[in-house]
Parts: structure tokens; C-alpha cells; sequence
């Protein structure tokens, strides 16, 4: 143990406290001579109280070594190259605004395999509106069978799986509006209209009773208003398939086409179930091969039905009554409809090209088709076109049939979208306000929450129930 030699300081005098450091020395003293302490700063080996501080020797006493308190480990040496390290979130930059410039996220591209498909479906809907005229040729008879059993499934699938995620919420409510409903209106006008003017029918503008082609976006209306309902229910398929059977077994009658909206439900349900997952099945090589078969059978299955079957099954709007069947036979029948749709809806879509081609720009504005094409055909009937004896052959069915292709292409264009625009994604924003929501009655007060007193005493009054407590000192007598 060792001493130090030194003597021990003189002790400081007080000085009095200051509330400003600046004011700690006297002016008129002068600057403090050199190596002098600042003011306010305790001298060296003290504390602020005047104390010798704790790892510092005082004078006179024995010089042991007493480390500081906290005092950090010493540290290994750093690899050459290694960035410095420093407290947490020393090097971490600080969070800001973003930078200017910074590209946008980008946006989810399309698939091309559902725009194709979209394409591909609203084709056979015109071309199956052309074959129509030409029933009376066995080709246009059996290709119209065909087409009916599978072209609106299809259709209704594909919408219904691109309506798995609608709600009343982001503003979807209002696109159902101006993209379905004011559409419905205009068109259903238009057409009251069209055939008013070539003198085939008396004016008659009914809402309740769609006309020619705009039971889809009814019943589409419709559809989508009830899926929340769907998503929540343990088998919806089955439910709906159920509804759709005994929609058949009463005559609904014809307001908003209810019986092929009920009768047609199924598909756009199956189509809310629907994941990638199970397209990517279609997409399989050997689901191509077999594919094509199907179709080939469906064509020849339904070559053989074409006189054999009343063509009001495929139309899906009649009950049992009217087609002159039971319950029994015709819940049957439309079960194998059911099945032999999915069925060729499937193997449709395992020949739908997976890659961008094109014709896939044009699927996203296949309703343009859909609404504009029937003003085609009408003309072609009105004007006498379809009596053409030309038209009554092999020949003639086949051109009629690319004509139709030429058609459908034609009315999903961007010219078409440009001058159309306005009838069928009108910009109505003027007509819409914020949710009404029930307000809360902000003038009612609320009565005060008020504490029960505790009872003095520790105990509450005669006759109350309350249990006495005892006299403080009891407990030690």
C-alpha cells in the first residue's frame, strides 16, 4: 500500500449560488488566471458536492485503485474493411420524406389467360346471336346447341371469379352502379327505342322486364349484391344449386328475368370459389390434350341432340311446366345441364392461349361487345338480310360465322370505347354523396357515474344487512 506525498489542498471557499453560471465570478475581480477551473465546474478530483469523487485518490490519503462505476469493457479491434460501430441506431438513417423522383410502385399487371378467355367467350355470345337467324341449316342447328350449352356459364364464371373480392366498401358499390345499373337503363331504353323505330313493336320502356340482351346485367346486378352473402355461407355451391333447382318447379313469372337469375346462379358462385390454383390445372399439358376432346364430343353429343332437344332448355328462363315435363325428369335433366356446362367450360379454357396475344387488350372491354352487337343483328333482320337464301347454306353459315368474329372484334376496339364510353363507364361522381351513417345523440347527456361511498365506520346501517365490522383493537383482546 502506497501514500501520497503531497500536502493536502488548501480548502476552496464557498461561493454563493447564482442562478446564472455567468454571474459566478465577480466582474470587477478580472478574468480567473490560467489552468483555473471554470466557473460552476467542481475542481478537479470532487464531486459537485464538494465530496472527493468516487474513483479519484483524495489528497493525503492512500493512492488505491478504485475503478469507476459503468466503465465500459475494452473492445476488440475491428476487422480491417468492417463498417464503424456505434450505439443502436447510430448508423440506421433517419427517417424522412421520400425522396423526389422516386418511381411509383408498380402496378399488378394483368393476366393475360382471363383477358383471352373474356375475348374468346363474348365471340361465341355474337356468334351464337348470328346462328339464330339460320336455324333451318343442320350445321348452324348444331354449332347454336353447342355454343348455347357452355357460351353464358363460361361468361358468368369468369365475372364471378373476378367478384370474389366485392364489397359495399371502396367505392365498388358506386362502379356497380354506373357500371351495371346506368347501363342497364340506357340500353334498355335504346333498344325500346330501336325496335320502336323500325315499326316492329309498340314503345314500351320497362325496367322490370329486360329486353333481348340486357337480362346480364340484371341479373349481374344481382349477383353481385348477394356475394357477401355467399362468402360467408359453409357450402354456398350446394346452396345456390339447390335454390336454382326449385326456381324451375313454379312459374316465377318474367320481372328482371328471375328464373334465369336464380337458374344461372350456380355458375357465378361457382366462380366466387374458384382460385388460381385450379386454373393453373387448366394450363397443364395433358389438360390441353384432353380438353380438346371433350369438345369434340360436346360438338358431337350435341349434333346428335340438335333434333332431338327442345332448344328452350338452353335458354334457361322456362319451368318444368312450360317445357312440359315433371319435377322429377326436369330437376334431372337440369343436373346434366349443369354438369355437362362445367364440364365444357373446363375443357374451353384449357385451349385459352397463357401468353399475351393480339386479341388480349380487347378482353377488358368484351360489355362493349355484349351491349353493341344486338343493335347488328336487329339490323340485319329488320332490313331483311337474314332471309338471304345465300345465307341458308354451309357456306353462308361459315361466313356468317366469321363475320360474326369480325363484329365482336370490331365493337371491343378503342374507337368503339372512345365514342361509347359515356353509356356503358359514365363518370357520374356529381350523383353520389358520402355514406349516410346514423349520427349519435350528441344533446343527450349521460347521467353521472357515481361511486358507492364506503360506510363509515367500516360498516353499514341498522337493518341494512351489512355486516358490522369490529372495534378496532378487538383482535387483541
Amino acid at each position: 500500500m502506497t501514500y501520497s506525498s503531497r500536502p493536502p489542498a488548501a480548502p476552496q471557499p464557498r461561493r454563493p449560488w447564482s442562478p446564472d453560471p455567468g454571474q459566478d465570478q465577480d466582474p470587477a475581480s478580472g478574468p480567473p488566471p490560467a489552468g483555473t477551473p471554470a466557473p460552476g465546474t467542481p475542481a478537479l478530483g470532487t464531486s459537485p458536492f464538494g465530496t472527493p469523487a468516487l474513483g479519484t485518490p483524495a489528497l493525503g490519503t492512500p493512492d488505491l485503485h478504485i475503478p469507476a462505476p459503468h466503465a465500459p469493457a475494452p473492445r476488440a479491434p475491428e476487422p480491417p474493411g468492417a463498417p464503424p460501430v456505434g450505439p443502436p441506431g447510430a448508423g440506421a438513417p433517419a427517417p424522412g420524406p421520400p425522396v423526389a423522383g422516386t418511381p411509383p410502385k408498380p402496378r399488378k399487371e394483368r393476366d393475360p389467360f382471363f383477358d383471352n378467355a373474356k375475348f374468346l367467350a363474348i365471340l361465341l355470345v355474337v356468334m351464337g346471336h348470328s346462328l339464330a337467324n339460320l336455324l333451318n341449316v343442320p350445321l348452324a342447328r348444331g354449332l347454336y346447341l353447342f355454343i348455347y350449352m357452355f357460351h353464358m356459364p363460361l361468361f358468368i364464371v369468369v365475372t364471378g371469379y373476378f367478384s370474389r373480392n366485392w364489397t359495399f366498401s371502396g367505392g365498388k358499390a358506386r362502379k356497380l352502379i354506373t357500371n351495371v345499373g346506368v347501363p342497364y337503363v340506357v340500353f334498355e331504353i335504346a333498344y325500346s327505342l330501336y325496335d320502336w323505330l323500325a315499326g316492329r313493336n309498340e314503345l314500351e320502356i320497362s325496367l322490370l322486364n329486360p329486353y333481348f340482351l340486357t337480362w346480364f346485367l340484371c341479373a349481374l346486378f344481382m349477383w353481385r349484391l348477394s356475394t357477401p352473402v355467399w362468402q360467408q355461407i359453409r357450402w354456398p355451391l350446394a346452396v345456390s344449386l339447390v335454390f336454382s333447382l326449385l326456381s324451375y318447379m313454379s312459374d316465377l313469372g318474367g320481372t328482371f328475368d328471375v328464373h334465369r337469375v336464380i337458374g344461372l346462379l350456380p355458375f357465378y358462385v361457382l366462380g366466387l370459389m374458384l382460385k388460381p390454383d385450379h386454373f393453373e390445372l387448366l394450363k397443364k399439358p395433358v389438360a390441353r390434350a384432353l380438353g380438346a376432346l371433350v369438345l369434340l364430343g360436346g360438338f358431337g353429343a350435341a349434333w346428335v341432340a340438335k333434333d332431338r332437344m327442345s332448344r328452350d332448355w338452353i335458354y334457361w328462363k322456362s319451368p318444368h311446366e312450360d317445357l312440359g315435363v315433371g319435377n322429377v325428369v326436369g330437376t334431372g335433366m337440369r343436373l346434366a345441364m349443369f354438369a355437362c356446362a362445367v364440364v365444357l367450360v373446363a375443357a374451353f379454357l384449357t385451349q385459352v392461349p397463357r401468353r399475351r396475344t393480339w386479341f388480349t387488350g380487347l378482353g377488358a372491354t368484351t360489355l362493349y361487345a355484349y351491349l353493341l352487337h344486338g343493335f347488328v343483328t336487329r339490323l340485319l333482320q329488320f332490313t331483311g338480310w337474314w332471309g338471304s337464301a345465300w345465307m341458308h347454306t354451309v357456306p353462308g353459315v361459315l361466313i356468317v360465322m366469321v363475320g360474326a368474329i369480325v363484329v365482336g372484334t370490331l365493337l371491343c376496339s378503342k374507337p368503339v370505347v372512345t365514342v361509347m364510353g359515356w353509356a356503358l363507364e359514365p363518370k357520374m361522381t356529381f350523383a353520389f354523396t358520402g355514406l349516410r351513417r346514423p349520427q349519435r345523440n350528441v344533446t343527450a347527456k349521460r347521467p353521472p357515474k357515481t361511486r358507492p361511498r364506503p360506510p363509515r365506520d367500516g360498516g353499514g346501517g341498522e337493518g341494512d344487512g351489512a355486516e358490522q365490522a369490529p372495534p378496532v383493537g378487538a383482535h387483541r383482546a
